[in-house]
């Protein structure tokens, strides 16, 4: 039986490509490279964000990576995470989620400092018992040793628990820590990459949790009435 719930953020609980993307391209202004397209950096949505620049410049130098890292940041802190948007039901679903006493945890690649600010500028983190991200040194960007890591500190029953994600880092990190995986479809993990990574279990929209949950939606008279 399940009862608590990890959410991945980006491409899960909102939709971040505006604000990565653009940061994406304001940090490889910086390098002699040609600044790809937004459309093609979609695939830079959910992994380690320095993995992603050693793939996009092509290098293991871990000084560049850290400069364009660095350079990233100083636009994302400003704008970049504030360039975003909620996914649909994703208030109304959580909402009813918190109230039938689940115990909701956020577990993002994301740094935690950036995280929080996310969850608190669309009024997300009413939801939550904790916010869980990386540090800015890097270390928790793994999803497992994150999940691990929310494990351990909250004192939680891998088996009483399900990881919610769009992307296949979120589905091996869950079965690495022996929880219950759930992937979603809408976010930026393409059908094979979902299909390949073998999640327990699919779900089309956000709002579909609630039957899987057994959380019984209010009816219109229902909401009327209160």
């Amino acid at each position: 039986m399940i009862e608590n719930i990890f959410f991945d953020l980006d491409g899960t609980l909102t939709d971040p490509k505006e604000g990565i993307t653009r940061c994406i391209q304001f940090a490889l202004e910086e390098f002699d490279v040609e600044r790809p397209h937004a459309d093609q950096l979609t695939w830079c949505i959910g992994p380690p964000l320095r993995d992603s620049f050693s793939k996009i410049l092509e290098t293991t130098d871990k000084d560049k990576i850290k400069h364009a890292y660095t350079t990233y940041r100083k636009r994302f802190a400003d704008k970049g995470l504030y360039e975003n948007r909620v996914y649909p039901d994703v208030h109304n679903s959580l909402n009813l989620i918190k109230k039938s006493g689940f115990k909701i945890f956020l577990a993002t690649s994301k740094p935690g400092i950036y995280a929080k600010q996310i969850l608190d500028h669309f009024d997300l983190s009413k939801y939550f018992n904790k916010a869980y991200g990386s540090n800015l040194n890097g270390s928790l960007t793994d999803k497992g040793k994150l999940i691990a890591h929310i494990l351990k500190t909250e004192n939680l029953d891998p088996g009483k628990t399900v990881i919610v994600g769009d992307r296949l880092y979120d589905i091996a990190g869950g079965k690495k820590n022996g929880i219950m995986t759930a992937a979603v479809t809408y976010g930026y993990g393409s059908q094979e990459e979902i299909t390949s990574s073998k999640p327990d279990i699919i779900f089309d929209a956000f709002s579909d949790l609630l039957p899987f949950l057994k959380i019984t939606t209010p009816t219109r008279a229902e909401c009327h009435q209160r």
